[in-house]
């Protein structure tokens, strides 16, 4: 009987890797939605998103998307649409805006649209001040009509939130909040430009759960300049004490022809693929040890919470929030390059904000471009989020709700094959599935469902 070396078995399992990476790395969308931003085009206009909105039926709930595009200061690595902003009377006048466009939607439905998941995103909406959250609390409900256990959600900058700021969201029924931590090291964080000891994230956590916020997600990065596995980790076992309920780990996009501010980040002190690798692999592995779930690709929430539950019992959504327990159809976007769908299509607000205000202004629905989608799109958009977020597939319930594709997805399949022969993915009668090996390669799976565009180094992040 011979015994297994284990330092052999590690060495063995490092080549694996570095050997799957270097065949299968590539630049890849997030596929938070299918098809992806990216194919929009200008042919759907406001006219389209007005009549899209006038077949929503009154038995419907839709969810509620705000964009505040605005931070105290511009982190590098963000690839979000923001800008730093210090003038109130800029996000006072943007408020009103935004409340122009809801006014302008709720005519479009002609009712107040139940809404049943408001989501504050940016950017930062703790930009806002307590006074002017009022308001715009006011002004959606008035255009709106929320439902009594409506989840209320807020993306918050533990620096610059405020006691105040929580207190008044809470009175508004906000019940979950998100924090941006992304690493706690000191080194990584002077190479962002963002600097945030773990008291001020601890500070922010006590204020939102004193105030009755008891949901709590931290966002974490991995794959940021200067960042070691030790610092992952380091920032890993201070978080966990704050008991959050779910956990988000996103890899780092270096998209410097896309975000041109994340030309100050030093690209040589990107690490590489493999401890990009090293690094989501040992978070996951911490994370799951200290008893949390791992969800998709990348996120990891407390057993009880509702995204747990909700992917235990196979209903986990992605959207461009990301995962989510939210099944409403209909999702209405607000603000300077706001998303919105509904079952006809997507629509996208026009990214830049003078361009939206004057739309907004002029009294038109400020979209800018969207996709109106096919029976094909459907089909494929149902394919690669059950990918996205069970890592399976049985393409026998896909027909059962589209009705078969006209080349049985021939291209697709064959696109597998590479997957397949490595290990990555399995295909047996009509159930596609990634084994725990093509976790981390999932968005290549959904890539050979991807009919709209071929990888391509100038609009993606990089898969790992």
């Amino acid at each position: 009987m011979t015994l297994a070396n284990p330092a052999c078995a590690q060495t063995q399992r490092k080549l694996q890797t570095a050997s799957l990476i270097a065949r299968h790395d590539a630049n890849l969308p997030r596929y938070t939605s299918y098809p992806t931003a990216a194919q929009f085009t200008p042919d759907v206009s406001g006219k389209e998103w007005g009549n899209w909105l006038r077949a929503i039926q009154p038995d419907q709930t839709a969810s509620l998307y705000v964009h505040i595009p605005f931070c105290r200061t511009l982190c590098w690595y963000c690839a979000c649409n923001t800008r730093a902003v210090n003038r109130l009377e800029t996000i006072s006048s943007y408020i009103d805006l935004l409340l122009a466009e809801a006014g302008l939607t709720q005519t479009a439905i002609s009712r107040r649209q139940r809404v049943s998941h408001l989501h504050f995103g940016g950017g930062t909406p703790n930009m806002i001040s307590p006074a002017a959250l009022n308001r715009l609390f006011d002004g959606l409900r008035n255009a709106f009509a929320l439902e009594p256990d409506a989840e209320i959600a807020a993306e918050l900058d533990p620096a610059s939130l405020t006691r105040d700021w929580v207190d008044t969201a809470a009175r508004n029924g906000m019940n979950r909040a998100s924090l941006g931590v992304q690493d706690l090291s000191p080194r990584v964080q002077r190479a962002i430009n963002r600097i945030e000891p773990f008291e001020i994230v601890a500070r922010a956590a006590g204020w939102l759960r004193a105030g009755g916020i008891k949901a709590l997600n931290l966002d974490l990065m991995y794959g940021l300049p200067l960042q070691s596995c030790d610092d992952m980790l380091a920032t890993l076992q201070q978080v966990v004490t704050l008991n959050p309920s779910r956990i988000a780990l996103f890899g780092y996009a270096h998209v410097p022809w896309m975000k041109p501010h994340q030309k100050l980040i030093n690209a040589a002190d990107l690490p590489g693929p493999l401890a990009r690798f090293a690094m989501s692999e040992a978070a996951a592995a911490f994370l799951t040890g200290a008893g949390y779930v791992a969800l998709g690709l990348d996120h990891f929430a407390l057993p009880d919470d509702s995204l747990a539950v909700t992917a235990r019992t196979g209903r986990l959504r992605r959207n461009f929030q990301g995962y989510t327990t939210d099944q409403a159809m209909c999702l209405i976007g607000l603000g300077a390059s706001s998303i919105g769908r509904t079952p006809q299509g997507y629509v996208q607000n026009h990214t830049v904000e003078r361009d939206w205000r004057a739309a907004v202004n002029k009294g038109h629905l400020p979209v800018a471009r969207g996709l109106d989608m096919t029976c094909d799109d459907h089909r494929r958009a149902d394919i690669i989020e059950r990918l996205m977020c069970d890592f399976s597939v049985n393409l026998k319930d896909i027909e059962d709700r589209h009705g078969p594709a006209p080349d049985r997805l021939s291209a697709s399949l064959a696109r597998l094959m590479p997957l397949i022969q490595d290990g990555l993915v399995t295909c047996v009668s009509d159930i596609i599935t990634v084994t725990p090996l093509g976790r981390p390669f999932v968005r290549l799976a959904c890539a050979a469902f991807d009919n709209s565009i071929a990888p391509s180094n100038a609009r993606h992040g990089r898969m790992i």
